[in-house]
């Protein structure tokens, strides 16, 4: 059997002992989940993330065993297997990925992205600039092909032209 070695990266628990289960039916809660993988052996924690909208939860959880050995024995025997009329998927898990580099987007200074937000505003308004005098020129072409110039002369100034000559 080929061994999911995940890195551990910043806090959190030992990823070998944390599994994935996706594919839950909606009427599975925690406890029927945690009854689901006891067998196995000793689970620190059991977490089904809700969806904020809706209050319901979106379809998977996380278990964490004890040991490393217990947590491989419940993905061999529950991985594709059936809870509540559903096929259920079990993995290791993921560590959790924190947005905004090692620390996160609070130990980033407010300007720390200034630069760059500048530097694609500027180039934003050329864009709009470019366009805007795209568009004016298309708009002219456009009315001088379908405007005779005969009709654009004031009939007056061509009769004071004639007069002059």
């Amino acid at each position: 059997m080929q061994s999911t070695l995940v890195p551990k990266e910043g806090k959190g628990s030992n990823p070998k002992t944390t599994l994935y289960v996706g594919g839950l039916e909606e009427n599975v809660n925690e406890a029927i989940l945690h009854s689901a993988f006891i067998p196995f052996g000793d689970i620190k924690d059991v977490n089904i993330p809700l969806d904020n909208a809706t209050g319901k939860h979106r379809g998977f959880g996380f278990i964490e065993f004890e040991d490393t050995e217990d947590a491989a024995a419940a993905i061999d025997n529950m991985h594709n297997a059936e809870l509540f009329g559903r096929v259920i998927r079990t993995n290791y898990a993921q560590p959790m990925k924190i947005k905004g580099g090692e620390k996160g987007w609070s130990h980033q200074a407010v300007w720390a992205d200034a630069d760059d937000w500048y530097e694609k505003h500027l180039a934003e308004q050329e864009l709009e600039k470019l366009d805007e005098e795209e568009r004016l020129k298309a708009k002219a072409a456009v009315s001088e092909m379908y405007t005779p110039k005969d009709v654009m002369r004031d009939p007056m100034q061509a009769a004071e032209e004639a007069l002059a000559a």
